[in-house]
């Protein structure tokens, strides 16, 4: 049985929506009905229950397209998503006092703007032997991209891999409901991919004035296979997708590095049980027959045996998933709770106090810098999961114990 509600638009394809028990918002059904228009979608639109108004098309939403790609639904954090390490240690590890593990792990990844200010690896730590060869692939891979757009190359590509960036991107030590220990992490790729995903928008937006197209939004300019820049679009775009996850490798990397030098914390091991997983990303798909472009902005793949990663906001649970490959959600589910008010909302509603209450219990920052990513901005996590019970199964329920926020 499907969870799913079907939304019929107006010259265009079908929605289907998994959101009972959730809130969508006017304005970001407005934005499903203006890509449900776009003569590219193929069969249908899916929305995930943590779907809210974003930059051209909702987060939270599954778009497949035929023979085209759509950079805004794609966004500018390329490849932004979820890295998760399961630990041999347990809670009874774990000092009393988590403020010493927070600032290892602040030291150990860059947050906010900054970069390492290296141009070089030696920053970090231990590398699988894949890591370094997908470091070396990074600063080689991208000098094609900038042989032809030269706006492109401000070298940051090299200086912030390995560093959290700001916003909603989180570190968190967690605890599963055995009580063993995970690093958990949420980053994407960094400036180098806010350049690419800026700019290609803009062209897209460009193209399609200059071939007379009717679009229900500029902001839904796509490129069309074959087109100028369909090529170095998705060249850029699968670039900007492999560094985001190279930088989540480097960092989990560096991080496990320096708990390993924590004064109080014992020995331990990883790699019982890995996850690394995009959430804004385009990829080739096979659906219904026919290869699609499936662009996920704020969604993860889940398909049948696909381990994928949801997080609630830095005052609740988070879940490892395994997918079960639902064929009309495109093997896909939520990315993580979703915003329930704006940033700016955020700050007005909720006070210091406020934020205080709701992560009672975790080490992390309490003041008026974080008040835009306090629990009550985002949904109820429980709901969401409840509202794609038939999209994943929830292998591991996972509470933070400790959050550094970018």
């Amino acid at each position: 049985m499907s969870n799913y509600e079907t939304i019929e638009s107006k010259g265009g394809v079908p929605i289907k929506a998994w959101i009972h028990g959730v809130k969508l918002e006017e304005k970001a059904r407005a934005q499903l009905l203006n890509v449900a228009r776009l003569p590219i979608v193929h069969k249908w639109v899916a929305v995930m229950p943590d779907v809210h108004l974003g930059y051209g098309a909702t987060i939270g939403s599954v778009i497949p397209t035929v023979k085209a790609v759509i950079p805004a639904a794609v966004g500018v954090d390329i490849g932004c998503g979820m890295m998760a390490v399961k630990t041999t240690l347990s809670a009874e590890d774990l000092p009393d006092d988590l403020g010493a593990m927070r600032n290892t792990i602040e030291r150990a990844a860059p947050h906010g703007k900054s970069s390492h200010g290296r141009r070089d690896k030696g920053a970090w730590h231990d590398l699988p032997k894949n890591v370094e060869l997908a470091w070396s692939e990074m600063v080689s891979g991208y000098e094609s991209i900038v042989r032809k757009h030269k706006v492109l190359d401000r070298g940051q590509h090299v200086a912030q891999l390995g560093t959290l960036g700001g916003g909603n991107h989180f570190i968190e030590v967690c605890l599963d409901e055995s009580g063993s220990v995970w690093v958990m992490l949420h980053s994407g790729s960094r400036g180098v991919g806010n350049r690419i995903g800026t700019y290609f928008i803009s062209l897209a937006r460009a193209e399609a004035e200059r071939l007379n197209r009717s679009l229900p939004d500029r902001d839904l300019g796509y490129f069309s296979e074959g087109s100028e820049y369909f090529a170095d679009y998705v060249f850029a775009v699968e670039w900007a997708q492999r560094y985001a996850r190279v930088n989540r490798d480097l960092m989990m990397a560096n991080i496990l590095h320096s708990l390993h030098l924590l004064k109080g914390l014992p020995a331990f091991k990883t790699g019982e049980m890995a996850v690394n997983c995009h959430h804004n990303y385009v990829e080739r798909e096979v659906h219904f027959g026919e290869e699609v472009f499936v662009t996920r902005k704020g969604a993860v793949k889940a398909g049948e045996g696909d381990f994928g990663i949801i997080p609630g906001s830095m005052g609740a649970k988070s879940f490892i998933v395994r997918g079960r490959g639902h064929v009309d959600s495109f093997s896909s589910c939520s990315h993580g709770a979703g915003r329930m008010m704006s940033r700016t909302k955020a700050k007005k509603v909720f006070t210091v106090a406020d934020h205080i209450a709701a992560t009672t219990g975790v080490e992390c920052r309490k003041d008026l810098s974080v008040l835009d990513e306090t629990p009550g901005a985002y949904k109820d996590i429980d709901a969401v999961m409840a509202a794609q019970s038939d999209l994943v199964d929830i292998v591991h329920t996972l509470k933070q114990i400790v959050c550094v926020k970018g």
